[in-house]
């Protein structure tokens, strides 16, 4: 649904027309668009097409960006037009034609695989700026109308992974080698560098934990996760994590007395005793910024991405009867150095592959030559292009089964 495939594509042709705006480097915008269209404000309209609807938890957090752009932009509810629950085949390109004839100056969309057919769309009507979540192709299509957008969640995924640290410290001690288990949904980069970077924050608290990776097949499958979650508990698993889009793996956690991090949105909910947080995304600031763009008659970058300290990922608020104690400032000092980029979550002296410290990509299958190992020793994800790319199964971390 929503990520590539473990081989990084057409990224070196990506990384020689825009790179990814990051808090680190930046495409310029007059360097990737042509100017825009000025529109008033009260003139424009705004189009979302939306792979689920408000009940699943990753579009629920495109919606909140979306109500965001329109607070933060005094937009009225008539100048936005959602499409809920459209899949990745040909439902996408209707959605986006009819989006386009209704007047929509501007359409996002947030699914991978709706990219062919947003840009089949950005082709047919070159002037409404077409946005894409989690896709890599907008660079590369010559449109100057097409564009990708994501954002740095892999430091949420961190902070979230010391948030379990603690607790698994409170719980055994810093020096347990408990084992922790995550829900997936395929084993895609998006994934693969998400559950790495969370368990790199375990590990920063509780350095000889280990991890089991079990993947549905499925972004959102509420029995399946819980399902799957189950499993993982039955396997010894003391606290369960997630990239997948429901609450069933938090249900599970709380029927068995076991914490859970979860992902987008909240999950006190449905496991109040024993949710601790979930790693998160704010979506508004790309929403308000394309949107701002396109009324000021602006480009904007290609291919944008920015993290925490642009506000564009968080963690949910803790949950204080399951936190352990000192979370918050430890939580807090976290932050601090991912801003001021003093720690870097793939540093590459903190994880291995296979025994061995992975010292350079631009030789490895899958990364078409291109180098992602920083002079400063460290995988410099979502710098090169927003998609992630990050794709090593790291010492620790065991998959239980593979999902393409």
């Amino acid at each position: 649904m929503r990520k590539f495939l473990a081989v990084l594509l057409s990224v070196a042709m990506v990384l020689g027309v825009a790179g990814c705006g990051s808090s680190n480097s930046s495409t310029k915008a007059d360097d990737t668009k042509d100017a825009a269209t000025t529109e008033a404000a009260s003139d424009i309209k705004v189009g979302f097409i939306f792979i689920g609807d408000e009940n699943e938890g990753y579009t629920y957090a495109h919606v909140i960006g979306a109500k965001e752009m329109q607070e933060a932009l005094g937009l009225s509810d008539d100048q936005i037009i959602y499409k809920w629950n459209i899949p990745e085949n040909e439902q996408c390109y209707d959605a986006a034609v009819d989006l386009a004839e209704q007047g929509c100056n501007i359409i996002f969309s947030n699914s991978f695989g709706h990219e062919d057919y947003i840009i089949q769309a950005a082709q047919e009507y070159p002037d409404v700026q077409f946005c894409h979540a989690t896709g890599y192709k907008a660079a590369s299509s010559g449109l100057s109308n097409m564009h990708n957008y994501f954002t740095s969640v892999y430091q949420s995924r961190y902070v979230s992974g010391v948030v379990a640290g603690m607790k698994l410290a409170e719980l055994y001690g810093a020096d347990t080698d408990v084992k922790i288990g995550y829900v997936g949904a395929y084993s895609y980069a998006e994934v693969i560098s998400g559950f790495t970077a969370y368990f790199l924050g375990v590990r920063s608290i509780c350095p000889n934990v280990t991890m089991e990776v079990k993947y549905t097949g499925s972004w959102a499958n509420q029995a399946l996760e819980k399902e799957t979650a189950e499993a993982l508990i039955a396997d010894g698993c003391v606290l369960i994590s997630q990239h997948a889009d429901t609450t069933g793996a938090a249900s599970a956690c709380e029927a068995a007395k076991v914490y859970d991090v979860g992902y987008n949105v909240s999950m006190m909910e449905a496991a109040p005793n024993y949710a601790l947080t979930s790693a998160s995304i704010k979506w508004g600031p790309y929403y308000t910024y394309a949107t701002q763009s396109v009324i000021n008659g602006e480009s904007f970058e290609t291919d944008w991405c920015r993290g925490h300290e642009d506000g564009a990922v968080w963690i949910t608020d803790l949950n204080e009867v399951a936190v352990a104690e000192g979370t918050k400032e430890k939580v807090d000092e976290t932050w601090a150095a991912i801003d001021d980029g003093s720690l870097k979550v793939f540093d590459t002296s903190k994880w291995t592959v296979n025994g061995e410290t992975i010292t350079s990509t631009a030789n490895i299958d899958g990364y078409n030559g291109v180098e992602y190992i920083s002079p400063d020793g460290y995988f410099m994800e979502s710098e090169l292009a927003s998609a992630p790319s990050f794709q090593f199964i790291v010492d620790g971390i065991t998959e239980l089964n593979t999902v393409y």
